[in-house]
């Protein structure tokens, strides 16, 4: 690994002092943590971004999730970590990321605004069972009344039920859990590292019954293997039963480190595919909008059958929208996009 990023000049992404160990536990083997202590926790996302919110922090690098379309795993080329294998057992830790997050609440020049976790990489990842950085920065968060919003694949998030139920109290708190699929075989072999597809509908039952609105974003929607008209009806028909509250479908999407990798993995389990995969993202990173229209015009029908509805962009997270033009007339807001918005958050 190259620790150019360590020390204490200005530009230095941690400080000096770093630990790695391996253990030797069958949740744990074959992965490294190396430990670090960050100069920064809270992030402005960049200003061309996508993204419906303008910070994050995110307490872990590389996800042992191993998702193989994981769009983060070109951040660990930025450490001369490997993007493919390196991304999911070698996971740089911010032990420091509670502290500094409550310090960094407190600065004069912090304004309150939303913090979206789990946009990058899941923090509540097998690691967080480990180290325990969330229930101190949602803790630090509930105590500066500060809204945030997590995206998770995790069921681990109900370990800080209590702590979440809390900071709801008093500021705006969104969850959204990750559920593209229910094939069980799909699942294994390109999300090999999370929990099943129905045990992260358990987390959104649970969250639900506790009074925390839940939404579902349905992402990873994969082309021509997670895509059939049964299968989004089978998702959105669980989403739904499962009581979230919003459904939001995102059709995957191949960044340079992800896409490699995942037609690595594609090669390997479903060669008749390459060449289909190849002709549609030939332009890009993003499927054709065609396509993207087709399945958000699918399952927002699917969710007004099955009662749910889909989300306006932002809501499932909780983000405010921004703010009309003078004079509008909010009334008169579609329910829907007329675009469908494609978001790089898992």
């Amino acid at each position: 690994m190259r620790w150019d990023n360590l020390g204490e000049s200005p530009s230095a992404l941690f400080g000096a002092d770093v630990v790695s160990r391996t253990i030797d536990t069958p949740e744990f083997r074959g992965i490294t943590f190396h430990e670090v202590r960050a100069r920064s926790i809270v992030n402005r996302v960049p200003g061309a971004s996508r993204m419906p919110f303008e910070w994050t922090v995110n307490p872990y690098r590389g996800c042992s999730h191993a998702c193989v379309y994981c769009f983060a795993r070109k951040t660990h080329s930025y450490l001369d970590l490997d993007t493919g294998q390196g991304f999911d057992s070698q996971i740089v830790v911010k032990v420091n990321a509670p502290d500094l997050l409550r310090r960094e609440l407190a600065g004069r020049r912090w304004r309150g605004d939303h913090i979206a976790m789990g946009t990058n990489v899941d923090c509540y990842q097998r690691a967080e069972g480990r180290y325990r950085l969330m229930p101190g920065i949602i803790t630090a968060l509930r105590d500066h009344a500060n809204p945030f919003s997590i995206l998770t694949k995790g069921t681990l998030i109900l370990r800080d039920l209590e702590l979440l139920r809390q900071a709801a109290e008093v500021t705006d708190v969104g969850i959204s859990v990750s559920v593209g699929f229910l094939d069980r075989e799909l699942w294994r072999t390109v999300e090999p590292g999370t929990p099943a597809p129905e045990r992260r509908l358990d987390v959104v039952r649970t969250l639900t019954a506790h009074g925390i609105p839940c939404g579902v974003l349905m992402a990873p929607v994969i082309p021509f293997l997670g895509d059939a008209p049964e299968q989004l009806r089978a998702t959105v028909r669980a989403v739904a039963d499962a009581g979230a509250g919003s459904v939001t479908p995102l059709v995957l999407h191949l960044r340079p480190g992800a896409r490699e990798w995942f037609m690595a993995w594609l090669g390997h389990h479903h060669p008749h595919l390459v060449r289909r995969y190849e002709t549609m993202y030939a332009d890009g990173a993003y499927a054709p909008k065609w396509y993207q229209r087709r399945i958000t015009r699918q399952v927002h029908e699917l969710a007004a059958e099955y009662g749910i509805g889909p989300a306006r962009p932002g809501e499932a997270r909780r983000i405010p929208p921004p703010s009309a033009d003078p004079g509008s007339d909010p009334a008169k807001a579609p329910d829907t996009p007329s675009e469908p918005t494609q978001l790089a958050l898992i």
